[in-house]
């Protein structure tokens, strides 16, 4: 018995126990995180295409306003001195390489990249160099315009200017400055507040939309709230404990920012119809709509009691 001991061990993997503990994160370190700009875009379950339609539509979007994509291979060529040192000196050459390599994967990062959003049927494409806010109100108008469909999966595409911590204190000290450009004196503007949130409990939808307008109407009280056709749209978009804010225009024109429904045509666009002219539209319109997407723009609409286009909570400020 004592000899079947040893081999027992030896039979058992080295760092046997370690190995459970050290799990690697999902994502391999790009997730959506603070301090990222990017577009975030909705899907019907394959978000694999998603990834596929959003590269392909922001690469042909993007050459056409920033022109196309350029990457630098420059590197730092240390000096004959310098090389004789770094060979001297073993530790400090690794450093040095690894410096390099890390600087000049840095300027290769691409214009568009995609990272693990944190909730499922979303996609979060991170961006450099370019002002999402921009890009996507130009997609939307070509395709309003041009009424061509280009996306299959693609639902909502959501530019977000800014992210923080989804916490009230850290959204308010944010929000302080992040709005400043619409709703800072002089400027001024009519607004609304579009709140979702996925995968986060310990946040209010009430208690952020009060705290968000009161902070809209303490930069100009002469910033006033409208459910119906405002200038600016504030998107808060909450996943896990990430908070995504962007401010929009035409959120009312371009249905929501939903690229399938912004293709529809000039007649179907009509928002603020007649009871009857519109009951007589959603009768036509409604055998031509993939049920996937009924269903994915009925929860986008309704947000299961959490979220809506027109937030309730507004009306605190016409108080």
């Amino acid at each position: 018995m004592a000899a079947a001991e040893p081999a027992a061990r030896k039979r058992r993997p080295k760092g046997h126990f370690a190995a459970g503990r050290a799990k690697r994160p999902r994502g391999g370190g790009r997730q959506l995180e603070a301090g990222m700009r990017g577009i975030l875009i909705t899907c019907n379950m394959n978000e694999r295409k998603c990834v596929g339609e959003a590269y392909s539509l922001l690469g042909e979007y993007g050459d056409l306003l920033y022109g196309p994509e350029q990457f630098s291979d420059h590197e730092e060529q240390p000096s004959g001195s310098e090389r004789e040192e770094d060979e001297d000196d073993v530790e400090a050459a690794l450093k040095k390489e690894v410096g390099q390599i890390r600087a000049s994967t840095e300027q290769k990062l691409r214009r568009f990249q995609s990272v693990e959003s944190g909730a499922n049927n979303v996609v979060f494409i991170r961006t450099r160099g370019i002002e999402p806010e921009n890009l996507v109100h130009h997609i939307l108008k070509d395709m309003h315009a041009t009424k061509k469909k280009k996306t299959r999966v693609i639902l909502r595409m959501l530019p977000i200017s800014g992210t923080c911590k989804a916490f009230m204190e850290d959204m308010k000290k944010y929000t302080e400055t992040f709005f400043e450009p619409w709703f800072k004196a002089p400027n001024k503007g009519t607004f609304q507040i579009v709140y979702k949130a996925r995968n986060n409990s310990h946040m209010s939808r009430e208690e952020v939309i009060k705290e968000l307008a009161g902070i809209v109407g303490s930069l100009n009280p002469e910033n006033k709230v409208d459910l119906n056709n405002p200038q600016y749209t504030i998107v808060v978009e909450i996943i896990k404990n990430v908070c995504c804010l962007s401010v929009v225009k035409d959120y009312v024109l371009f249905r929501k920012y939903n690229l399938q429904e912004v293709v529809k045509s000039n007649k179907e666009d009509t928002q603020q119809n007649p009871p009857s002219v519109t009951e007589q539209n959603s009768k036509v319109e409604k055998p031509e709509t993939e049920e996937k997407e009924k269903k994915e723009v009925k929860e986008e609409s309704t947000n299961q009691g959490e979220a809506g286009a027109e937030p309730k909570g507004n009306d605190t400020l016409n108080a």
